[in-house]
């Protein structure tokens, strides 16, 4: 069994600043920070600190070099990172005192992928593989039918989302992982149990993780409901923290373990993303998070 994540690859500008900018303002930055990130490339960075073995599929421009040098000291299979002729994606990061982001995305070579990129990919996997998808390249309808058809289980983090969710099947989702602000674009539902209640009843088929910042996450699937509490540690920058999240709980799920535990080492993991700088250097690896255990197990949730 084999884990394809295809997706984003960005250079992330991250500016320092007192707050969120506001609609006509303008606003002196403290800082300037360039870092490697793209929900794709955090959630395949994650993986592969969880110790999960993974395939990365995107494109990039000519200037994309530093991004695959980063896969390859993270030991990630970058053999299906295309070469496109726009730039490589980047984006603007807002982040505040209090370590709140907002972030302004140009997709670039990320959006440029073709039908033929796509099956060149994917004829490289099989029935049983795993494949994660978020939704900062095109063509995911595309991408979600193949993978369907080929008997790939498609783990979907909706984020961002936008109109080109609404012409996929999504039916074909076996996981969702989304934010309760991505719930509610889904569902039109805001309080948590209304949005599982929801994704349940849309697609029964699926699991749901929904996470939920500082009231933590919930879980639910046609058997089971499950709850986990957040941690509470000082908040530096949650950029990477859902991503964190999302590779570390798929990373327990690739090695049959509960999902109990899956919602505990992700929430750890997640925890100490928030706590540094940064997309892809702010992940933890698997023996960080294992050793944190005990002292995050004494926190009060």
């Amino acid at each position: 069994m084999k884990l394809l994540n295809f997706g984003s690859l960005n250079y992330d500008y991250v500016y320092s600043v007192p707050h969120i900018i506001q609609e006509g303002e303008t606003l002196l930055a403290n800082g300037l920070e360039q870092f490697c990130g793209g929900k794709g490339l955090n959630q395949s960075i994650a993986l592969a600190r969880a110790g999960i073995q993974v395939c990365h599929a995107g494109k990039v421009g000519t200037d994309g070099a530093r991004l695959r040098k980063l896969c390859e000291e993270n030991g990630i299979d970058n053999r299906f990172i295309l070469t496109g002729s726009d730039k490589t994606g980047h984006t603007m990061i807002q982040v505040d005192r209090d370590g709140q982001n907002c972030i302004l995305l140009y997709g670039g070579c990320n959006r440029s992928l073709t039908k033929e990129d796509i099956d060149s990919v994917l004829k490289n996997f099989e029935m049983g593989d795993f494949i994660l998808l978020q939704n900062e390249v095109n063509l995911i309808d595309y991408i979600i039918d193949r993978a369907y058809e080929k008997g790939m289980i498609i783990v979907l983090n909706p984020s961002p989302f936008d109109a080109q969710l609404n012409q996929c099947d999504l039916g074909k989702v076996s996981y969702f992982l989304l934010n309760e602000v991505e719930g509610l674009q889904m569902t039109g539902c805001s309080k948590p149990e209304e949005i599982l209640d929801s994704m349940q009843k849309k697609y029964p088929n699926a699991k749901t993780v929904l996470t939920l910042g500082k009231l933590g996450v919930q879980y639910r699937d046609g058997e089971q409901s499950l709850s986990h509490d957040a941690y509470p540690v000082s908040v530096v920058d949650t950029t990477a923290a859902g991503d964190t999240f999302t590779g570390y709980f798929i990373a327990s799920i690739l090695r049959s373990e509960p999902v109990s535990e899956a919602l505990r080492l992700a929430s750890i993991a997640s925890s100490i993303s928030v706590t540094r700088k940064g997309a892809t250097v702010s992940i933890p690896f698997m023996k960080e998070v294992r050793e944190a255990i005990p002292k995050f197990e004494k926190l009060p949730q």
